[in-house]
């Protein structure tokens, strides 16, 4: 059996075009380990956050069981001795006694735990993580500035794609910004700087809205506390490199659920939204004008973000400004999923830290496919079938230039997840369960695309009032997904049998390649075992047969399937003597 790695490389090569996909055979399924669950807690300035996660140690990866967020203000310390005070040391106990019951009543094996730029700064900081050990028994690794920038790089880099392109990761908490400069193989630049929206707002935002001069003082000095930051940043950079901008934690995920609100489709998830620098400034230029209470009463933040999302907008802001980026990038991961990233790489379970970044979207896919109980041997042959019709047809049934075939494998391993509900009409339940599942690495708009592709492999064509249809809004994703889910559609239509029979498939334009009037399809068999005959592929030229229809009205094409052995079929039914219907290749 070929080993997980080299299955996933694989299909990263097959799907980028390097070379075809092979044939996966059910006896090469991968088999489900027994899954290994671990905590992570995030003590943070403004925050605690709690996650649990249960880790697939075939495939190198992890999903969220459930995660909690606590507003527990531990950065609100003593103004005159700057230790952490008694009510915010006592609210702290209090979630991370919770935290410690709800993870062990999930079976975790361990619990890893990070605090950072509070306690980290309190003169009492490691008193306090001294209780926490001899009253709780939580064991806390008080994290520097730069190791806080590497475990959000790490929690960044589980959840998005970065290919060969750098991108700037800006993640600003309470009491401190992380700026990080990085790409899929590693961080080149890792900073933390002293200022955050709690720190700021406890500092220079006591009277608000804020005056003219206090706004313009605050930008200065969050420009002067970020200069060093952003000079080295800078500095790692490449010639001719335009880094993506990616924004983590509450301030970007309260300016993203803001704009999102406003929109006339709003995403089902914030992971992968875009806010143009010009949005930015104008939700900043709104926020700015209004009160706290004001700004308590907008619906898509909470109370406490309310309270300090001015400074951390203006940090966002100036960010920006400093290094040129036109446009945000929304990242739903952070520093506590970074944690459980980096408990896998200490017990050798993901091995090559590019490999598990450059491999992101196809485990995403599996880890969604095994969830839902997919077979993973029967998709494999689907998802080959598919690659290998759209190798052979650009230009006869898809212009798609390549960035679809990544989209068409996803929505092949994950077309029958639906069986999961129910089998009646399962292709609407896959559709639900890929829209509403996490598809890491994807953008929102593959990620429906993806679902509709999957959705429209059987039964009628795409309508104007189908919801899965309406969300497609670029006239060019749908027409990508139309062609590549008819492709969908003739490859799950040849996978008729538990065991595959078919070893290849070849489409044979009729007339002239600029103007077709069709195209016939050959099949070759798998080859027998020794002694056995050939595999009859009559069951699978039926089917075929049934999508001619449907090729006929999507695109105006002539199918001419392998039809000769069908069952029950009538030679004129068949094609074999009504002047213009199907006629079959088989190749023995």
């Amino acid at each position: 059996m070929s080993s997980v790695r080299e299955r996933f490389q694989w299909q990263s090569d097959a799907v980028s075009g390097r070379r075809p996909c092979p044939m996966v055979q059910s006896s090469a399924v991968v088999r489900p380990v027994a899954e290994r669950r671990v905590a992570a807690i995030d003590i943070g300035t403004n925050s605690i956050h709690l996650l649990i996660a249960a880790i697939d140690p075939a495939l190198h990866s992890f999903s969220v069981v459930l995660a909690e967020k606590s507003t527990t203000r531990l950065g609100e310390r003593d103004p005159d001795t700057g230790d952490l005070s008694a009510d915010a040391i006592e609210r702290a106990f209090r979630t991370l006694r919770h935290c410690r019951d709800l993870a062990a009543s999930h079976g975790v094996e361990q619990i890893v735990t990070a605090a950072t730029s509070a306690v980290r700064e309190a003169p009492n900081g490691r008193d306090f993580l001294l209780a926490l050990q001899e009253q709780l028994d939580l064991d806390v690794d008080l994290v520097s500035g730069p190791e806080e920038a590497r475990l959000i790089y790490l929690g960044v880099v589980s959840g998005m794609a970065f290919g060969d392109t750098p991108h700037w990761i800006l993640d600003i908490g309470g009491g401190s910004t992380e700026l990080v400069l990085a790409d899929g193989r590693d961080a080149r630049a890792l900073t933390s700087t002293r200022i955050g929206a709690v720190r700021l707002q406890r500092e220079f935002c006591q009277q608000e809205p804020l005056s003219e001069q206090r706004r313009t003082f605050l930008q200065a000095y969050i420009q002067g506390a970020l200069d060093p930051a952003v000079a080295q940043v800078k500095r790692a950079l490449k010639s001719g490199e335009c880094p993506v901008m990616v924004g983590t934690s509450g301030t970007a995920m309260a300016l993203a659920s803001l704009a999102a609100a406003e929109d006339p489709k709003p995403p089902l998830k914030l992971g992968g939204y875009r806010l143009s620098r010009e949005r930015i400034d104008q939700l900043v230029e709104r926020l700015l004008l209004l009160t706290p209470e004001q700004r308590r009463a907008l619906a898509p933040i909470n109370d406490r973000r309310a309270e300090i999302i001015v400074p951390g907008s203006l940090i966002l802001q100036t960010a920006m400004t400093m290094l040129g980026a036109k446009e945000l990038v929304v990242c739903e991961r952070a520093l506590r999923e970074g944690l459980i990233v980096d408990w896998m790489l200490r017990n050798d379970l993901l091995g090559d830290r590019f490999a598990f970044q450059s491999t992101i979207r196809e485990r995403t896919v599996l880890h969604l496919a095994r969830n839902y109980g997919v077979d993973a041997g029967r998709a494999d042959r689907v998802a080959t079938h598919a690659l290998s019709l759209y190798d052979q047809t650009y230009g006869l049934l898809h212009h798609d230039e390549g960035e679809g075939r990544l989209l068409l494998w996803a929505a092949a391993q994950l077309h029958t997840c639906g069986k999961h509900v129910n089998i009646a009409a399962y292709h609407k339940h896959t559709w639900y369960l890929i829209r509403h599942g996490e598809l890491l690495g994807y953008s929102e708009s593959e990620h429906l695309m993806v679902a509709a592709m999957a959705r429209y492999h059987r039964r009628g064509l795409p309508k104007k009032r189908h919801e899965s249809w309406q969300l497609i809004e670029g006239r060019q994703e749908r027409r990508t997904v139309a062609s590549l889910s008819l492709l969908l559609r003739l490859a799950a239509a040849l996978d008729r049998r538990p065991e595959g029979v078919i070893a290849a498939i070849q489409v044979h334009p009729e007339g002239p390649r600029s103007n077709p009037s069709g195209f016939r399809v050959s099949l070759q068999p798998l080859p027998s075992a020794e002694g056995q005959a050939t595999p009859d592929l009559s069951l699978e030229c039926w089917s075929l047969q049934g999508c001619t229809d449907v090729v006929k009205e999507a695109t105006g094409l002539q199918m001419r399937v392998p039809a000769g052995s069908a069952p029950g079929m009538t030679p004129i039914a068949a094609g074999m003597t009504e002047p213009g219907a199907a006629t079959a290749t088989v190749l023995g």
